[in-house]
């Protein structure tokens, strides 16, 4: 009998690659080989090729800059350091200023024990699927001699953070005046810790600044967009007119309202695209979106004669359909937003920000006024703990019960069903107008999974 080759497993995730820090592809040696196979590939062979290097604010990130420093410099790259910067930061700077290519460490809305790698092309985009490929499969070979004990710390250019808030501000500054505006920034003290409120403070907003001073183990820690409730108290208690929730890494947002509600991504999508349409700004009256939108966002957009393009979860697959159409708007509920061509496909919190502030200041509005057409529906999510992962398809009569709630549900309502890509757990997720009739259908489907394959004890 002969034995089917072993496909090595993934190295990227849907957003890098991320792990403990200090463990596996995120201990010094392990970005060292990143750093080696990242500029092999997209170094090209050439010894003129510069990259970008930045970090949010864990305390782990300087020191795995260095070890990917040793990495480049192995394969002919240079190396500089932007230091605390948000990823759109990185990825805009890796562009305009003619870098060979960016790695921004950070994992995002993670906590801090944990840390990530992200790559840029050239152009400031995430890899193709191929070009990871690439990477993955010299990460999968020995590499050269890395003398990490030796390697110097990528040359910093403090400079760079201000030629971000200055980009953000030359870009906004022409369409929008926040003079008079009291706004509430929680900067999750991540990487835009200091830019952010650098930004707003210059477009004349008064700016109070919460979680913005990064230790290197409070990142996320009870604050930013993953856990808005200090902000939303903040604002409260300062009568503000808008909070910002920033992620660690910068490159999403959550708003709040005036009176302290949360303002999530799919709120801010029908605030933008009404806008952009009224700007005759709106390609095919289209945004894209991904399937964990809430339907009450395609119901308030369907009152607007605007449709949705529909695509899988990740920031790359809206970027994809974006270019694809030719539209200008797409994003996740969780707040990552990108403007298209207009910003280079970079997602970008304090752009989405600025971008729904204006909004806020033409309109006249205050902000619970600007989102008051959209309502979320109600939804039920239910994780079954199973012992395998069959298809859920083959479920026996799984498919068809499916199939008969969703057409009782309409427009309105949607079901989804996966496995968790981590856990041995079924998801059911059910959405609708009626709160008691999608419990009833998620509790029988969730029921039905249980029996076939649930794990007992």
């Amino acid at each position: 009998m002969t034995s089917q080759p072993i496909t090595p497993k993934p190295i990227f995730g849907t957003d890098g690659i991320r792990a403990r820090a200090g463990s596996g592809w995120l201990s010094a040696a392990g970005a060292a080989h990143i750093g080696w196979a990242v500029g092999s590939v997209l170094g090209n062979g050439s010894n003129g090729v510069c990259a970008l290097l930045a970090h949010d604010g864990r305390r782990s990130g300087p020191e795995l800059e260095r070890a990917l420093a040793c990495g480049l410099n192995a394969a002919g790259v240079r190396s500089e350091s932007a230091g605390l910067l948000p990823t759109p930061g990185l990825a805009w700077l890796t562009r305009e200023q003619d870098y060979g290519l960016g790695i921004m460490v950070s994992a995002s809305h993670n906590p801090a024990e944990d840390n990530g790698i992200k790559v840029f092309d050239a152009r400031g985009d995430k890899l193709a699927d191929g070009v990871q490929a690439q990477i993955e499969a010299l990460l999968h070979q020995t590499p050269p001699a890395l003398p990490l004990d030796r390697a110097p710390r990528p040359a910093m250019q403090e400079h760079l953070e201000e030629d971000y808030v200055r980009h953000l501000v030359a870009t906004w500054g022409r369409k929008l005046d926040l003079e008079g505006l009291r706004v509430v920034i929680d900067c999750a003290n991540g990487a835009g810790s200091r830019s952010g409120p650098k930004a707003l403070s210059r477009l004349g907003a008064k700016v109070i600044a919460i979680a913005d001073e990064p230790d290197g183990e409070n990142i996320n820690r009870d604050c930013g967009s993953t856990h808005p409730k200090a902000l939303k108290a903040t604002v409260r208690e300062h009568r503000a007119d808008v909070g910002i929730a920033l992620d660690g890494d910068g490159d999403r947002c959550l708003l709040v309202d005036e009176k302290g509600q949360l303002v999530d991504g799919d709120a801010i999508l029908m605030v933008l695209a009404r806008a952009m349409k009224r700007r005759n700004d709106l390609p095919k009256d289209q945004i894209v979106a991904t399937v964990m939108s809430n339907r009450g966002l395609h119901r308030a957009l369907r009152d607007l004669s605007i449709g949705i393009v529909e695509v899988g979860v990740g920031d790359r697959h809206v970027v994809e359909a974006l270019r694809r159409e030719g539209l200008h708007l797409g994003g996740e509920q969780s707040g990552h937003v990108i403007l298209g061509a207009a910003n280079h496909f970079i997602g970008d919190g304090m752009v989405t920000a600025l971008a729904v502030l204006r909004e806020r200041v033409e309109s006249e509005e205050t902000m619970s006024q600007l989102v008051r057409a959209f309502e979320t529906m109600p939804q039920i999510l239910i994780n079954v703990p199973v012992r395998e992962k069959p298809p859920l398809e083959s479920l026996p009569g799984l498919s068809d019960k499916q199939r008969e709630y969703e057409a009782a549900l309409g427009q309105d309502g949607r079901i989804l069903l996966r496995y968790s890509g981590t856990e041995n757990l079924a998801r059911v997720m059910v959405e609708g107008p009626d709160q008691a009739v999608i419990e009833q259908q998620a509790q029988d489907l969730a029921d039905r999974i249980q029996q076939a394959i649930g794990k007992h004890g």
